[in-house]
């Protein structure tokens, strides 16, 4: 099968880059099953050693489906988009939709309850490729450190409530993804990191706080932090409640109860190497690109993967906070 993908970002991502490093992971695991992949991408990208064939993409004002191959099976894309050929084409929706938006019928989502506020049934969970992400199997969790990995800047990522649970608990708190403004010893801000210098501040916590407040599409920080066996403590919002198992985490109604958690302590013990055998179970790479295989040969014999277009059903902005 000869499958293009399209990318303005230089693959494989050196520092900061969530859903770029899964595309690429795919990639490489779609060439190591023996298909030929294409990447019409950015020309610093360096592919070839997987055995990846680059298109450079260095215009921003050029066509780039005018240099898809003629004999390319299916093109799969990180956004909204039906090749205007008609190739047959999957695009896999990251984030919420807007109100009025209408997505392809090849959508594919990234958790049920992402699949479910679009009008829609499919989806395949975001992966990891661990062995990027080496596991200390001597790791013990001692519930005084704490560490929020997503947009600080973004109100629905909730960093303010983390904050204040830290405080109220005396705990400390490590921010990777913005800066805070609230002056504290125990707040230890990093700003945007990526690579090895995320993951020594991920390998030092006792559990990544994830209380967001909106329909959360997936949360790869949540099965990065369970790569390295930390639990996750989280709202119960969007796909928290689908990824997060009982042994990996705890899902909270409310601040209350989150606030209440950071402070006194879960009420189970945490095992690392049970939380990491949990994530390498439900989010492998290979198992990820299998599954994408499937829906390949789906689209090429012209099988729609939903019957409707489909767009976000709520009646407000997904970004509209929820409740906590």
């Amino acid at each position: 099968m000869k499958i293009v993908f399209h990318s303005s970002a230089p693959l494989p991502v050196k520092t900061y880059g969530g859903i770029e490093r899964i595309v690429f992971w795919h990639m490489r695991e779609l060439a190591r099953l023996g298909h030929k992949v294409v990447l019409i991408g950015h020309p610093d990208s360096e592919v070839a050693e997987y055995g990846i064939e680059l298109i450079p993409y260095a215009k921003a004002n050029l066509d780039w489906e005018k240099l898809i191959p003629t004999d390319t099976d299916v093109a799969h894309l990180p956004y909204n988009h039906q090749v205007r050929s008609g190739l047959p084409t999957i695009s896999t929706v990251h984030g919420n939709g807007q109100i009025g938006e209408v997505l392809n019928k090849n959508s594919v989502f990234v958790s049920k309850r992402h699949a479910e506020i679009h009008g829609g049934e499919v989806y395949i969970h975001n992966a990891l490729d661990f062995s990027e992400y080496p596991f200390d199997d001597k790791k013990k969790l001692s519930w005084d450190r704490f560490v929020f990995l997503a947009k600080a800047s973004w109100r629905v990522k909730n960093l303010k409530h983390c904050i204040k649970a830290c405080r109220s608990g005396k705990k400390d708190l490590d921010i990777i993804g913005g800066k805070s403004l609230i002056p504290w010893p125990r707040i230890h801000s990093h700003g945007i990191l990526g690579g090895e210098k995320k993951l020594e501040i991920l390998k030092k916590a006792d559990a990544l706080l994830f209380p967001v407040r909106w329909e959360e599409p997936f949360g790869i920080a949540i099965i990065e932090a369970m790569s390295l066996g930390l639990p996750v403590i989280g709202s119960s919002y969007g796909s928290l409640k689908e990824l997060i198992s009982d042994e990996a985490g705890v899902t909270c109604k409310n601040y209350k109860e989150f606030a209440s958690l950071i402070s006194n302590g879960p009420t189970r013990d945490f095992d690392p190497f049970v939380i990491r055998t949990y994530a390498e179970s439900q989010f492998s790479i290979a198992d990820h690109t299998k599954k994408y295989l499937d829906l390949y040969e789906r689209v090429i014999k012209a099988e729609d993967l939903h019957g409707s277009n489909l767009g976000f059903k709520g009646q407000v902005r997904a970004e509209t906070l929820l409740p906590f």
